[in-house]
């Protein structure tokens, strides 16, 4: 059947999908596009706010479509806007293999009959050129334009006082906890940290706000003999936190973790943000419901080749109430792209600035070896960025990964010069192999295993 543009006008579901479709026409928009006219299939990676891309399929036969976006439009505007590229110009889509993600998506749905425009009902009539219409802008206003800037100003002013003020009250919170003792906080942990986690939020402190709300999660997961000192461990990381954004309240680092992040715009145009290009590897993708009501999505990703920056963490926040969104990413996936680093000490959160496949003439791409300042040197190196730190991807040599009669799961180094507690568990096919490395989140008191790989088995998840 073919997609043309007429095809778009018909599916799309209002004239306003059409005016946010045009928006997205644009390359930079699409770090990858492709094709595969045998299988009568394009798809696409389009780079939203977040740090995750939406991926976008389309059907060319039978005009079907899917995204991995929460919109509740179909087609969405990620849908539209592939489709009404393809239309206009069909080259820019490199042919290729189908890949897993849309290999999987094809396996799973059912053929429609088709989408022709007289197949579907009547609807107010829709313009692609009207959509393409740059809508006239009013002129300026200088005193409107004065009275906003004054206004944002003191915004800024009454929310540094704000958050300043709700430091002092968590500090002296902190106290009283110390104060009436352990046993009885951690008896109603999860009621005196929602509490003051709902302070900070009054306080324009949200992303202190969250890490207090998820602490007893942290916590609690832990033995019973354990808690008391990563608690401490936590109250005084928090001291530490709270003190350094006195210092320096301007800091990008303690902004983002104190109050909250930077626009995926303000990253990309800030000509200070580190850059990296190079192969990275998909380890693993963790969705998460907090208690906030929002989902954390985690995609954590390798670097194959040699450079400062190992490890980047690609970190997605949305509300609950959308429902689940499609992976952005499989686990064991490779690609070329350059990373957008968030500023800070140890820089590891990033955005996707560009991606592409890997190519046969990028080179060889290989897991690196890890550092030689032990198991933890990445630990203590982000600990002396930041103190208050939480939690740091490590890269392990070779070894084994072990479980204890009473089922405590341990991994060993091959030579035997240490070992490290396992949190969670791991697939069955682990045990007992021997992995030329591991990759894995240390908290301070054991490792979250993300993947590993062996010359017998490749590259695999460790997510039990």
């Amino acid at each position: 059947m073919g997609i043309d543009l007429q095809n778009v006008e018909a599916l799309a579901p209002d004239q306003a999908s059409l005016k946010a479709a045009s928006k997205l026409l644009k390359p930079q928009k699409w770090p990858l596009l492709g094709q595969n006219p045998a299988a009568g299939l394009i798809w696409g990676e389009c780079q939203g706010s977040g740090a995750n891309p939406y991926r976008v399929i389309a059907d060319t036969d039978d005009l079907g479509y899917k995204c991995t976006c929460p919109s509740r439009k179909f087609p969405c505007k990620h849908s539209l806007a592939l489709m009404w590229m393809y239309a206009e110009e069909e080259a820019a889509f490199i042919s290729g293999d189908v890949p897993e993600w849309v290999t999987d998506w094809v396996g799973r749905r059912r053929k429609a009959a088709g989408a022709a425009e007289s197949e579907k009902p009547p609807g107010p009539a829709k313009s692609l050129a009207a959509a393409q219409q740059d809508e006239p802008e009013a002129a300026p206003d200088p005193r409107k334009q004065a009275r906003q800037k004054a206004q944002a100003e003191k915004r800024a002013r009454d929310n540094l006082r704000a958050v300043r003020n709700g430091l002092d009250e968590l500090e002296q919170w902190i106290a009283d906890q110390l104060r009436l003792g352990l046993a009885g906080f951690l008896n109603e942990m999860t009621d005196r940290c929602r509490q003051i986690a709902a302070r900070m939020i009054d306080a324009k402190a949200g992303g202190l706000a969250g890490r207090l709300d998820e602490m007893p999660a942290r916590v609690l997961v832990l033995k019973p003999e354990e808690r008391p000192d990563a608690l401490i461990s936590e109250l005084g990381k928090l001291v530490l936190l709270a003190r350094a954004w006195r210092l320096d309240p301007e800091d990008p680092d303690l902004k983002r973790t104190v109050t909250s992040s930077e626009t995926r715009d303000a990253v990309l145009d800030d000509p200070e943000t580190p850059r990296v290009n190079s192969v990275w590897e998909v380890l693993d993708e963790r969705v998460v419901t907090r208690r906030d009501g929002l989902i954390a999505q985690s995609t954590w990703l390798l670097n194959l080749r040699p450079g400062p920056q190992r490890f980047a963490l690609l970190l997605d926040f949305f509300p609950a109430a959308t429902g689940r969104r499609g992976n952005s990413f499989t686990a064991g996936e490779r690609f070329q792209g350059e990373l957008a680093f968030y500023r800070a000490g140890a820089p590891l959160r990033a955005l996707i600035a560009d991606r592409r496949p890997v190519e046969e003439d990028d080179g060889p791409a290989v897991w690196p070896q890890p550092g030689p300042n032990g198991l933890l040197g990445s630990w203590q190196a982000a600990l002396d960025h930041a103190p208050w730190t939480l939690a740091t991807p490590v890269l392990l040599p070779d070894g084994r990964i072990c479980r204890t009669p009473g089922g405590e799961i341990w991994w060993r180094a091959g030579d035997g010069s240490g070992v490290l507690p396992v949190l969670g568990d791991v697939p069955e096919i682990a045990f007992g192999t021997n992995f030329a490395a591991t990759a894995g989140i240390w908290n301070g008191v054991r490792c979250d295993l993300l993947a590993a790989t062996s010359a017998d088995w490749g590259t695999i998840t460790l997510h039990g």
